[in-house]
């Protein structure tokens, strides 16, 4: 039989007042993750590092879901059959759910916290580098279990070694149902190779922004600075294409890799940009343009016009995010429908990718791909369906 939703809540409310009442030993336990951390890349350690903002906000995305409306269980339609049959197509979860990672503690909450709710069980499999964090958290998760005589087996943590992962996937040993990989296209991609059990892709970043000729400069400088604003995260900004018919346009590019400097990134640029300012590193674009920096690093290219920034988008970027920043309407609902990412604004930051600012509480992932869902993967996009079939004895002729 399914959870209730009252028994679901109960777990939570209690898993978000254990966080808050062991906060000080989840910092202690990261503490010690950090100090093994060694020569870990910078943005690592960034997603590694947890402190009392870090603990708050897994406590605030157990309270969101804990808002969220059950999706199992609810009826998408039904009718009668003429025979006399009731048939009902409803949500059922996916059943359970293995989420692969690195680095971030949170989502040891926050992805155990939508599949929880949406009815699923997850198995986590957590990087090396937060093994303290992550054994500290899951204990949470299983003391908020118990004490509402809630199987334990509903979040469980693997605590195994590559070898031990690699017979799991390949022998599918827990009776997987989906796996969610969170990290670069190498561990994508060894995962892939490595198992038929069904993937939800959380692909990388590499997101661009197109800034059309009909523009408020000061809006792009706007958004273009908030894409960097933290550089750890998949939906931070990497490229910036200008259409070569923007009016002043080699002023502008200057300002705005000034702007730029100011802020403290590495401007890199094509010897277009590069002629209009000082400022700007000459770059290989062909060599830069399909990475993800996670890093200082933001790329300025000059680009022909609308279809040619489309197809660069297409070729090169993750399928994440893509901004363009124009104020002709029409050209921008054009760019949204043509560019194949799964977030795709218009005068507005990238940075709003994320499963709490689109109002689903905590996220598990960010798909990008176009099964079974698209976006920042919430509770409600953790589901599949089943139709239900009642009748008393009907037959077909």
């Amino acid at each position: 039989m399914i959870l209730s939703t009252e028994k679901k809540n109960n777990v939570l409310k209690d898993l978000a007042m254990l966080i808050e009442d062991h906060a000080s030993s989840i910092i202690e336990a990261n503490k010690l993750d950090l100090e093994k951390a060694g020569d870990l890349d910078p943005t690592l350690v960034d997603r590694l590092k947890v402190d009392d903002k870090k603990v708050k906000g897994m406590v605030g995305s157990v309270a969101e879901v804990l808002g969220l409306e059950d999706p199992e269980g609810k009826v998408l339609s039904a009718y009668e059959h003429p025979n006399g049959m009731t048939v009902e197509n409803r949500v059922v979860p996916f059943g359970r759910i293995l989420i692969i990672y690195e680095s971030r503690p949170d989502v040891t909450i926050e992805a155990a916290v939508s599949a929880f709710k949406s009815g699923n069980k997850i198995l986590l499999k957590g990087g090396k580098e937060a093994r303290n964090s992550n054994l500290v958290l899951v204990d949470l998760w299983k003391k908020a279990l118990k004490s509402n005589d809630v199987s334990e087996d509903y979040v469980e943590y693997l605590d195994i070694d590559r070898a031990a992962t690699q017979k799991m996937l390949s022998e599918n040993t827990y009776q997987l149902d989906l796996i969610i990989p969170r990290g670069g296209e190498g561990l994508i991609n060894y995962i892939k190779q490595t198992t038929n059990v069904p993937l939800m892709i959380s692909g990388r970043g590499n997101n661009f922004i197109y800034i059309h000729k009909d523009v408020d400069l000061d809006m792009a400088i706007d958004i273009v600075l908030n894409g960097k604003s933290r550089l750890s995260v998949c939906n931070a900004i990497d490229k910036v294409l200008f259409d070569q018919e923007i009016p002043q346009l080699a002023d502008k590019v200057a300002q705005l890799a000034q702007k730029a400097i100011d802020f403290g990134l590495e401007v890199l640029g094509d010897d277009q940009v590069t002629s209009f300012t000082t400022l700007a590193q000459k770059a290989d674009v062909d060599e830069l343009m399909p990475e993800e920096f996670l890093s200082e690093k933001i790329l300025f290219t000059v680009t022909p016009d609308k279809a040619s920034a489309v197809n660069t988008i297409n070729k090169y970027s993750g399928g994440h995010s893509a901004v363009i920043i124009s104020n002709d309407k029409e050209i921008a609902t054009a760019f949204q429908y043509e560019v194949d990412c799964a977030a795709v604004y218009h005068n507005a930051s990238s940075r709003f990718t994320d499963g709490g600012q689109f109002g689903f509480g905590a996220e598990i992932a960010i798909s990008t791909q176009k099964l079974h869902f698209r976006g920042p993967v919430g509770l409600a996009q953790l589901v599949s369906n089943k139709w239900f079939i009642s009748g008393n004895g009907q037959t077909r002729n």
